[in-house]
């Protein structure tokens, strides 16, 4: 259980995430103007005055409830807590407020674990100190809370379903790089194999007929053209999905998100480094990060160094979480690191701290 708290605490926002439109500067008109003429015709409204103010106070929430989701959710309702002191203890009940759901919903849609963790103790909290203080009874605060959960499980379904979404995409898309691979190499090998017979047939007539020798270094030259133009075409169709590679100046932004601080040291005397090499760096970084921040028990700080060795290129990646268990490595995240590594010349390896959290080191050639 720890394990998994550790996780979904360490669980990043779900990329996506839609920017403020007029969609919802609309939504926001909408229900201001709601809260106002319930305001009107409902001279009888719970709360008296205090109630439409609250409710048309609190729409601007609806703004940030994708960006910054834990802040919405606890302004809104930090708010209707408060309200009863002015109104004589009496909850401000606006049929108007029901748009506070779309605040929870993006909670766990679009908030991280921390946030999502965060922002249902504020709920919890909400409810029985409301309960407590005798502004709601105990049956309203039954079906609120219900509600509420409800609300923030269609919320964390949604999410999951567009990860799992995001995850089939991903795997059909490799599938289909796998096969212009498949492609790319019978195509060159198709014209290699053309070209060794050629200069073959060549090498045969050369000493009897040097125009039919000539001929051959011709047929040579177009089949190696075509082979060049074929493996650009495919490369290029491999590249559509990552048009511009990472960097080794692109470390730095490894730092954002949540979780334990990322702390990125890149040496000065790296010198050139080929693209290549540099993208397999910071992937490799990457991917060592993730699991520090999802796996690592009470990590605090990451380091990712970044440093020349002669012809090489080193990189650390170390965190100070608890001291890890030997056991055999797992997953493909792991195996992905040491496949990139190998395919560049390099090796990779990754286990357990001398002396406390988990160790990654990459060793390519620069």
């Amino acid at each position: 259980m720890p394990g998994s708290l550790s996780s979904l605490l360490a669980e990043p926002r779900p990329p996506g995430a839609p920017p403020v439109g007029p969609r919802d500067w609309t939504l926001v008109v909408v229900c201001a103007l709601t809260a106002v003429l319930e305001g009107v015709f409902r001279p009888d409204l719970p709360g008296g005055v205090v109630a439409p103010i609250l409710a048309v106070a609190l729409t601007p929430a609806l703004l940030i409830r994708r960006g910054r989701p834990l802040l919405a959710v606890t302004v809104a309702f930090g708010a209707t807590l408060v309200a009863p002191i002015f109104t004589g203890n009496v909850p401000p009940e606006e049929y108007s407020l029901v748009y506070l759901l779309f605040l929870l919903y993006s909670l766990f849609r679009w908030g991280s674990g921390r946030e999502a963790a965060l922002g249902l103790a504020v709920i919890v909290v909400k409810q029985v100190v409301s309960f407590g203080f005798g502004q709601v009874n105990a049956s309203d605060t039954v079906g609120g809370t219900a509600l509420s959960l409800a609300v923030l499980a269609i919320g964390a379904a949604v999410r999951f379903r567009g990860g799992a979404r995001a995850r089939q995409l991903e795997q059909v898309r490799l599938k289909e790089r796998e096969r212009l691979a498949r492609d790319l190499h019978d195509t060159v090998a198709h014209h290699v194999s053309a070209m060794a017979i050629r200069a073959q047939a060549g090498l045969a007539t050369a000493a009897a007929n040097p125009e039919a020798a000539m001929d051959a270094l011709r047929l040579i030259e177009s089949e190696a053209k075509e082979a060049l133009t074929e493996m650009r075409t495919v490369i290029r169709a491999l590249r559509t999905d990552d048009p511009d590679a990472p960097k080794l100046a692109d470390l730095p932004g490894l730092s954002a998100g949540a979780g334990p601080e990322v702390a990125v040291e890149v040496g000065d005397d790296l010198g050139t480094v080929a693209p290549a090499v540099g993208a397999a760096i910071y992937r490799i970084a990457q991917e060592a990060v993730t699991n520090a921040r999802r796996h690592a028990r009470g990590a605090t700080r990451i380091l990712v160094r970044v440093m020349a060795e002669k012809d090489q290129v080193r990189l650390l990646v170390t965190d100070d979480g608890a001291p890890a268990k030997d056991k055999p490595i797992e997953g493909y995240g792991v195996s992905g690191m040491h496949e990139r590594a190998e395919l560049l010349g390099g090796t990779c390896t990754a286990g357990p701290g001398p002396e406390r959290g988990w160790h990654v080191e990459a060793v390519l050639p620069a």
